[in-house]
């Protein structure tokens, strides 16, 4: 039976929050409020002095704007509420305090369970004040962080941040499978299939489906916040880093390259993804590193990329000015370093494949903006952010400061919507297990997120997760805290249809030292 991952943040009727103070003018004009209405009363600076921040007065906003000190880390704040209008339009996010009041107050109603949203019932898109909002996208294997926030003169403040996991490597695994169950039918005395050899042209740009779905989820992400976010534009890293760059092994001069701030942070960050940010000599992780030279600066040694690995502080000091065939005695590891150190940059730009075709969807959707990795590593170092995949989303393209991060992060795993077939073989491929042909018993389908009310028994209490259903009517819903086990549908109540994702919720990590 398959597992569906769910969130302790998935049930309350809001998201949680600290207690926030707000001022009358709950509508003025400022980043992070859903919509003030066209006339909007006089803000009084400092009202709006929350958690002990400190206020400054902006002009270019026109209002009153929290700006952290020189040296200081971004301000936390929670996620956003998303919000729509009567219509369905997007508006402004706002705080999830304004939107427990506009709930309470009975101005609005929950539209959608994960993410929040709510939907105002008396205010559209004609009187409201949207300022939009921008998306930053880091694309990864297995991880890709998506940002949203809002960008003002340089100035980013983030709004919220989801986590995609792919299951690119359980597709690879279940394509696998099935190219085994192809070649074992050639050899069994099986009814004669027609050959295909002439019907398997890939169109160009042809991407494997493991790749493909990398892409296609991300995409779709971004059509989605385009339905509960203004989004204006989007941010995406189309390169991992700048190959033009590493590939010259020197300073590039004059019309080439001018040598900014940015100089070393490309080379540094190919370094780190090539050797998976571990010393290459003893294979520590979580520590300082420093560039080694393979053979030696002093003994003739280049500062090409290819003669350039990754050291741990004790590694580096012990090598010296050595080449590394005096360093490491183990053969093996030794032809092993000297094999990654070599590898051609055309393997690190065939990893690049899916950034392309992903900064191509989205160019077709929205105004796309690219930057490199470097870059993004530059932006966040430059304001105290952890290495995590929605901070480096956060941090992608052209930007000064980031002023606000958020707390939690969603979690969205992609669990797929099930399958076609209908019985679980054995190890022979024989059926050992016939499931039912409709999915849908009592109103309720597998994968769906709910909430059960037990009143006694062992398994009296509240139990909110995703739900398996039976025929019998007696569901298991799997929880954070696992799976429980014969639940009468008369107790559970549908919070969220099946989508194909499991939600969870974790912290951003902001207040570790990068």
């Amino acid at each position: 039976m398959a597992t569906f991952r769910t969130g302790q943040q998935t049930h309350p009727p809001v998201l949680p929050q600290q207690v926030a103070l707000e001022s009358e003018s709950a509508d003025k004009p400022r980043i992070g409020y859903e919509t003030g209405l066209r006339h909007h009363p006089t803000v009084v600076p400092g009202a709006d002095h929350v958690r002990g921040e400190t206020t400054d007065i902006s002009p270019d906003v026109g209002g009153v704007t929290t700006r952290p000190l020189a040296g200081e880390r971004p301000r936390e704040r929670h996620p956003s509420v998303f919000v729509l209008d009567k219509n369905q339009v997007p508006l402004q996010p706002c705080h999830p305090a304004r939107a427990r009041k506009l709930l309470s107050k009975g101005r609005a109603v929950v539209a959608r369970h994960t993410p929040f949203t709510i939907r105002l019932k008396d205010r559209t898109i004609d009187t409201s004040v949207v300022d939009g909002v921008q998306v930053g996208i880091d694309p990864g294997s297995k991880h890709t962080g998506i940002a949203v926030f809002t960008h003002q003169a340089g100035e980013r403040r983030g709004r919220y941040g989801i986590q995609l996991d792919h299951r690119g490597a359980q597709i690879r695994k279940k394509m696998g499978q099935r190219s085994a169950y192809r070649r074992g039918r050639r050899s069994r005395n099986l009814r004669h299939r027609a050959p295909r050899f002439a019907n398997r042209s890939r169109p160009e740009g042809w991407l494997p489906p493991s790749l493909r779905h990398r892409v296609e989820t991300t995409t779709a992400w971004v059509d989605r916040l385009t339905r509960w976010a203004p989004v204006r534009a989007v941010h995406v890293e189309r390169v991992a880093f700048d190959t033009h760059v590493l590939s010259a092994g020197r300073p590039l001069e004059g019309v080439e390259y001018q040598r900014g701030a940015l100089h070393g942070y490309e080379v540094r960050e190919y370094l780190l993804a090539k050797f998976d940010r571990a010393c290459v000599y003893c294979g520590v992780t979580d520590t300082p590193l420093n560039l080694d030279h393979v053979h030696p600066r002093s003994r003739g040694g280049s500062d090409r990329v290819s003669n350039l690995v990754l050291a741990c502080v004790p590694c580096n000091r012990t090598k010296g000015d050595r080449p590394v065939g005096e360093f490491v005695t183990n053969t093996r590891l030794l032809a092993r370093i000297l094999a990654r150190a070599k590898a051609p940059l055309r393997d690190a730009a065939a990893v690049q494949s899916t950034r392309w075709a992903l900064w191509r969807a989205l160019d077709q959707r929205l105004p796309a903006h690219v930057g490199s990795g470097g870059r993004t590593k530059w932006n966040r170092t430059r304001n105290h952010l952890p290495k995590t995949h929605t901070l480096d989303a956060l941090a992608v393209g052209e930007v000064d400061t980031v002023t606000e991060t958020i707390y939690t992060v969603l979690v969205a795993g992609c669990t797929g919507r099930g399958s076609y077939a209908r019985t679980r073989p054995d190890k022979h491929g024989f059926p050992r297990l016939r499931l039912p042909r409709t999915k849908g018993f009592f109103g309720f389908t597998t994968g769906d997120l709910v909430r059960a009310v037990v009143p006694q028994g062992k398994k009296a209490g509240v139990h909110t997760g995703r739900v398996a259903v039976r025929a019998s009517g007696s569901f298991n819903i799997t929880t954070t805290q696992g799976t429980v086990q014969g639940i009468r549908y008369k107790h559970v109540r549908l919070l969220q249809r099946a989508d194909g994702y499991g939600y969870t919720w974790k912290g951003e990590g902001v207040s570790s030292r990068p």
